[in-house]
C-alpha cells in the first residue's frame, strides 16, 4: 500500500510539472505574438503616414 501511494505522488507530481511547463510555454508564445502584433501595427502606422 505504501509503495502505491509513493507512485501516486510521483504521478501527480509529474502531471503538475507537465501542466506548469505547458502554461509557461503558452505564456511565452503569447508574449511573442504580442510583440509581433505590435511590430505589424507600427509598420502599418508608418505606412499610412
Amino acid at each position: 500500500m505504501d509503495q502505491n501511494f509513493t507512485f501516486m505522488v510521483y504521478g501527480f507530481t509529474a502531471a503538475w510539472l507537465i501542466v506548469i511547463l505547458y502554461v509557461i510555454s503558452l505564456a511565452l508564445r503569447e508574449s511573442r505574438l504580442r510583440q509581433e502584433l505590435d511590430r505589424v501595427k507600427r509598420m502599418l502606422e508608418e505606412r499610412e503616414k
